[in-house]
């Protein structure tokens, strides 16, 4: 089958490698459609691991129902590409997010277990989720990320009434906009350091304003706008200035939730992070309970998540698509794969 690999920074390259079969039980997937993932970008830029097929926002259709006995050939599917053991105390708890083991294998995140930026894919029997007929192979690429998202607020436990900040405007930021929006938020700022997505994201209708991160004065002007500081931020950039941002914008007794990830250290102002009492919560991936909510919540026309898909592309295309998602001058919010 045809894949894309890594193979260096900024460079992936399509290659031929044998169709995955079912390994323990787990389901082979023909895929229809997968997601370019900011976590894929990550890896894109720094070139590692060499020969990872990324893809974890998948949808397909089963080759090889595995040990599923519910599941035929030719049905439609979605699976959370997490690997957790099921036995430690952070599965029996339903928070597979916390399992050592959940990365070890996760499709597109491990040599172990390649992704959707295949023509095919395998996935663990008990992950799979079948799709509803009112979700597209496209809207199913979301569930994922909007998983993301919902963590996080829910993690914010954003209510009615609250002044919410959400600082990147990719699509978890702004799937937590709808997230937030949905619980009630009274006002939702977005704060942008590219200007392009962040005029694209008003037209959405769940962000209220823009504050522009490049700006000098932004943290002033924010705390203006929300009268003495935001109630809830969530932070989906993970660099130094985003965190900073979101400490200096949060107001005294505010929650802070960290989505993005730094693959580095960051310093943080400490001084205004404990004068104003801020609570400070670390976001990952998701609850099973979460994944199975956003498949529901696409499904009833609650959320619209295809709005955001604005190109659609051939494996071909990947090494491109990535260049101009980390260029930083792009106003694309999702580009989906069609292998």
């Amino acid at each position: 089958m045809k894949c894309v690999k890594i193979k260096g920074p900024k460079d992936m390259q399509i290659a031929t490698i044998k169709k995955p079969i079912s390994i323990d039980g787990s389901v082979v997937v023909r895929v229809k459609a997968c997601g370019i993932c900011g976590s894929d970008l990550h890896y894109f830029e720094m070139g590692q691991p060499l020969e990872l097929i990324m893809g974890h926002e998948f949808s397909g259709v089963v080759v090889d129902p595995g040990s599923r006995k519910d599941l035929k050939i030719g049905d439609r599917v979605t699976g959370l590409p997490i690997s957790p053991c099921g036995e430690c105390e952070a599965c029996k708890s339903g928070n597979p997010q916390y399992c050592p083991n959940t990365w070890t294998n996760a499709v597109g995140l491990a040599l172990t277990n390649s992704g959707g930026y295949a023509e095919y894919l395998s996935c663990r029997a008990d992950m799979v989720r079948k799709l509803p007929d009112k979700v597209t192979f496209y809207g199913a690429t979301l569930v994922e990320p909007s998983a993301v998202s919902l963590h996080a607020v829910n993690l914010a436990d954003v209510k009615v009434g609250d002044n919410v900040l959400i600082i990147g405007g990719g699509i978890i930021g702004l799937m937590a906009a709808e997230f937030a929006k949905l619980n009630g938020a009274s006002y939702i700022a977005l704060m942008e350091t590219n200007m392009k997505r962040g005029k694209k994201a008003l037209k959405y209708g769940k962000v209220n304003e823009i504050f522009n991160a490049t700006d000098k004065d932004v943290v002033n002007k924010a705390l203006k706008k929300s009268k003495g500081g935001f109630d809830k931020v969530i932070e989906c950039c993970g660099n130094q200035y985003a965190v900073s941002e979101a400490i200096g914008t949060a107001r005294p007794g505010g929650t802070i939730v960290l989505v993005g990830v730094s693959m580095q250290n960051i310093s943080i102002p400490m001084v205004g992070t404990v004068m104003k009492e801020v609570t400070m919560q670390g976001a990952i991936a998701y609850t099973e309970k979460e994944f199975d909510d956003c498949i529901m919540l696409i499904e009833k026309k609650i959320i619209d998540v295809e709005k955001y898909i604005d190109a659609k592309i051939g494996l071909e295309k990947v090494n491109d698509a990535c260049h101009e998602l980390t260029s930083g001058g792009t106003d694309k919010i999702k580009i989906v794969i069609k292998p």
